[in-house]
């Protein structure tokens, strides 16, 4: 007897291509064509297949998947000047559109539950309230009124307005925003191996001004450790951190996902 197995939902192929990069944990400008089409391919034979609408879709994107998969197999004509175009490009770029707008839709999601959750009543003042007017006697209020009580009054005024300003935070300077230019920052890094090749990670952070640009600059580290691009070591602990950048080239902040 065969056991029922619960399969998750996806929304469509783009959903599920998504899911398989995220749960391999791979770079989606570099997707292994081969794992991930046996991968998606796996799936969809499990798939209920009485939809046939639903199924041409999943079915279109298993033949991309498999032209593509093809075209990458092709050995490429060395003969040509131009550089060839990689045949996954296409495909990045619409899960690159299909990211943006699922997060701008959970976006929207949130915002909306957020405002089920405000509550708008009438208002329900009785109208011989609303209506009422309080009648102000103009001339019993001038009556005894002279230039000294002005006076006071003003005085009374300006001493309530002084009292009001904080004596410590008053003194305080213009804070102004620390602007940090994140792709300039990791280009930064990128040139800085490109002319050293194997130096200190003391000596990149010696040219920070800030310690925002400190942790600009550890966070560009971590994400050309993680695209495989620079290679760290340490002997020992608390010794200096040495890292050996490993590309002939730089790259985007765009195109790593930093």
């Amino acid at each position: 007897m065969s056991i029922p197995v619960k399969l998750q939902a996806f929304e469509g192929p783009l959903d599920l291509l998504l899911h398989l990069i995220d749960k391999n944990k791979i770079n989606i400008y570099d997707i292994p064509i081969v794992e991930i089409t046996e991968q998606y391919l796996e799936y969809i034979k499990g798939m209920d297949s009485k939809d046939l609408d639903i199924m041409s879709e999943f079915l279109v994107m298993a033949a991309t998947l498999i032209n593509i998969k093809s075209k990458m197999l092709l050995p490429t004509d060395e003969s040509e000047e131009a550089e060839a175009v990689d045949p996954r490009q296409e495909l990045v770029d619409r899960l690159l559109e299909y990211k943006m707008y699922k997060y701008i839709s959970e976006e929207l999601k949130d915002k909306q539950l957020d405002a089920s959750r405000i509550l708008f009543k009438q208002p329900t003042i009785p109208s011989e309230i609303s209506d009422y007017k309080e009648e102000i006697d103009i001339d019993s209020l001038m009556s005894d009124l002279t230039l000294q009580k002005l006076h006071d009054i003003f005085k009374s005024i300006v001493k309530k307005q002084a009292d009001k300003i904080d004596p410590i935070r008053s003194k305080f300077g213009k804070i102004e925003k620390e602007e940090i230019n994140l792709s300039q920052t990791f280009i930064h890094i990128q040139e800085y191996g490109l002319l050293h090749r194997t130096f200190r990670f003391r000596s990149l952070l010696e040219a920070t001004k800030s310690k925002m640009e400190i942790i600009v600059t550890f966070l560009g580290v971590l994400e050309l450790i993680k695209i495989g691009r620079i290679r760290i070591e340490q002997e020992a602990l608390f010794d200096d951190i040495m890292i050996h950048y490993l590309a002939n080239d730089i790259i985007q902040m765009e195109g790593a996902g930093f």
